[in-house]
C-alpha cells in the first residue's frame, strides 16, 4: 500500500550507514568516464604534465565543492539534497530549476549514457548485442539491440530499487568495491606490473612539461579539457538527495562526502598515471595502439589500449568486463538517489503528486518508475550524449549556487544547526567559486554551441514553474511562511 510522508521530516528507520553513503558518492562518480575521456583531455593539452594537471585541478575542485556541502547536508538532512538547500537559500523557484534540469537531463541523461556505456561494452564479450541499427549519439531515434540491453539494464536495477534501499545498497556496495579494486588493479598493472619503457621514456622525459608558451590560448584549452575531467567525478552530490536515509547524517554525510570524493580523485590520478606508462600522449613512432597514443585510442578507450599493451589479446576483454561492472554500480547509484528529488518536489507541489508516495519498502515507487522510463526514453532517442554537453554549464551554474548557499545562508540562519561546518571557510569554498565562474565564463567562449543551450534547458522551467504555482498555491503559500519564520 502506498503512503505518502510529509517532505522534510527524517524516517523513523534510517537504513544508510556512513560506509554505504560513501559508497554512493564513489559508485557513482565512477563510470565510463575515466577509461574513455583522457583521450579528449590528451587532444587538447599539450604535454603528459598539463593532462595530469587537469585530473588533479579538477579533482581539487570536487573535493572542495564536496567539502562545502558537508555543512548544508547536516544542517539540512532531507529527502532531495541539493533541491532543499537551493529551496531554502533562494526560493522555490531555484531549487524548482534544479530539479526540473536534474530529471530532465542530468540525472536521467547520465543513467542512460552509463547504461548504453554497459551494453556498448558488454558486445565485445556479448556479440549479440552489437548493432549497426543506430549508432550512439546524434537525435537517431529507434530499437537497436545495444539500446534494448541499456533499457533492461535500467528496468532491472530499477526492479532492485523498489524493492528497499537495502536491495539497492546492497548492489552499490558489492558493485563500488569491485570497480574500486579494478581501478587499483589497472594502475598496478600499467604502472608496476608490467610499465612500457618507450612510453616512459618519451611521457616523463624532456616533453614530459612540454615546450609551449603559457598564453591565454592554453589556459582557455585547459579549461575546455577540465570538463572531462570534472564530468567523469561527477555526480558525488548524490549522497545528498538521500540524507533522510542515513543513520547519523551529521557524522556519515561530512565522511562521505570527503572519503569517496578523495580516494576515487586519488584513483584517477594513478589510472592515468598508467594511461601515460603503457601510451605516448601524442600519437607518434610504433605500431598498433602505441603508435595511437592516448590522443588518437580507438573510439577514445584509452583503458582497453594501455591494457593491450600489457596484457595483449585478453586485455580488451578484461577492459570491457571492467567497464560494464564500472557502468553498471554507477547505474544503480544514480537510480537508488535520483529519485528522492522527485519525491521532495511532489511534496513542494512542484512534480506530479504521486512521485511523493513511499511503497511498503519505503522508497519512492513513483517517482522511481517514472525517472527509469524518461531514461530510456532517452536511450532510444540517441539524444542523451548532446543533452549532457548542453548542460554542463547548467551544472556547474548549480553547483557555484549550492556552494554560494554556505555563505548566504550563515548570514540568512546564522543560529541554524551546523554539526559541521564547511572545512577552510571561507577560503577553500571560495575558492571553488571563483575556478568553477571562470571556467563557465571560459565554456562561454569556447564552447558557446554547448553552454547556451544549456541556458535555454534551465530558463524552459520557468514557465513551468509558473503553472505548477498557479495549480498549487497552497504549496506556495507554506513554503513562504517557512521562509518567513526562517524554518528548514
Amino acid at each position: 500500500m502506498e503512503q505518502a510522508e510529509p517532505c522534510g521530516i527524517e524516517r523513523s528507520r534510517p537504513t544508510l550507514s556512513g560506509f554505504d553513503a560513501a559508497t554512493i558518492v564513489a559508485g557513482s562518480m565512477i563510470g565510463s568516464g575515466i577509461f574513455i575521456v583522457s583521450a579528449d583531455i590528451a587532444r587538447h593539452v599539450g604535454s603528459p604534465a598539463a593532462l595530469l594537471l587537469v585530473w588533479l585541478v579538477s579533482g581539487l575542485m570536487t573535493i572542495a565543492g564536496a567539502l562545502a556541502y558537508g555543512e548544508l547536508a547536516v544542517m539540512m538532512p532531507q529527502a532531495g539534497g541539493q533541491y532543499v538547500y537551493l529551496r531554502e537559500a533562494y526560493g522555490r523557484l531555484w531549487g524548482f530549476l534544479f530539479g526540473w534540469t536534474l530529471f530532465l537531463v542530468i540525472q536521467t541523461g547520465t543513467i542512460a549514457a552509463v547504461a548504453v556505456a554497459f551494453a556498448r561494452f558488454a558486445g565485445v564479450l556479448f556479440p549479440v548485442l552489437n548493432s549497426g541499427v543506430a549508432p550512439g549519439g546524434g537525435w537517431q531515434v529507434g530499437f537497436s539491440r545495444e539500446r534494448v540491453g541499456a533499457i533492461l539494464v535500467i528496468a532491472g536495477l530499477t526492479a532492485v530499487n523498489l524493492r528497499g534501499l537495502n536491495s539497492g545498497r546492497l548492489v552499490q556496495n558489492l558493485f563500488t568495491t569491485i570497480k574500486i579494486l579494478a581501478l587499483v588493479l589497472i594502475a598496478l598493472a600499467a604502472l608496476v606490473v608490467a610499465p612500457n619503457p618507450a612510453a616512459i621514456r618519451i611521457n616523463f622525459g624532456a616533453a614530459f612539461f612540454g615546450t609551449g608558451a603559457l598564453s591565454i590560448g592554453a589556459l582557455a584549452a585547459f579549461g575546455a579539457a577540465m570538463v572531462g575531467g570534472l564530468f567523469s567525478a561527477d555526480a558525488w552530490a548524490s549522497v545528498t538527495f538521500v540524507a533522510s536515509e542515513t543513520r547519523r547524517p551529521e557524522r556519515d554525510l561530512p565522511f562521505a562526502l570527503a572519503a569517496g570524493t578523495v580516494v576515487v580523485i586519488v584513483l584517477y590520478l594513478l589510472v592515468n598515471a598508467g594511461y601515460l606508462a603503457q601510451l605516448p600522449l601524442h600519437p607518434g613512432a610504433g605500431t598498433g595502439v602505441f603508435a595511437d597514443g592516448i590522443a588518437r585510442a580507438h573510439s577514445d578507450r584509452v583503458a582497453a589500449a594501455a591494457m593491450q599493451m600489457v596484457w595483449h589479446g585478453a586485455g580488451a576483454a578484461l577492459t570491457a568486463a571492467l567497464v560494464m561492472v564500472s557502468t553498471f554500480g554507477c547505474a544503480n547509484g544514480l537510480i537508488l538517489t535520483g529519485a528522492w528529488v522527485l519525491y521532495a518536489m511532489a511534496h513542494d507541489g512542484v512534480f506530479w503528486r504521486p512521485a511523493g508516495l513511499l511503497n511498503s519498502a519505503n522508497v519512492p515507487s513513483v517517482a522511481l518508475i517514472v525517472q527509469a522510463g524518461w531514461a530510456c526514453l532517452l536511450t532510444l532517442t540517441g539524444s542523451y550524449s548532446d543533452l549532457l554537453d548542453y548542460v554542463i554549464f547548467a551544472q556547474l551554474l548549480f553547483y557555484v549556487l549550492t556552494v554560494g548557499a554556505v555563505f548566504w545562508l550563515r548570514v540568512k540562519r546564522p543560529h541554524a544547526p551546523r554539526p559541521y561546518k564547511a572545512w577552510g571557510y571561507p577560503l577553500v569554498p571560495a575558492a571553488y567559486i571563483v575556478a568553477a565562474s571562470a571556467l563557465m565564463i571560459d565554456l562561454l567562449i569556447v564552447k558557446p554551441r554547448f553552454t547556451w543551450p544549456g541556458l535555454l534547458i534551465v530558463l524552459a522551467g520557468i514557465p513551468i514553474f509558473m503553472v505548477q504555482n498557479r495549480r498549487h498555491p497552497e504549496s506556495a503559500a507554506g513554503a513562504d511562511k517557512r521562509a518567513a519564520s526562517g524554518g528548514l
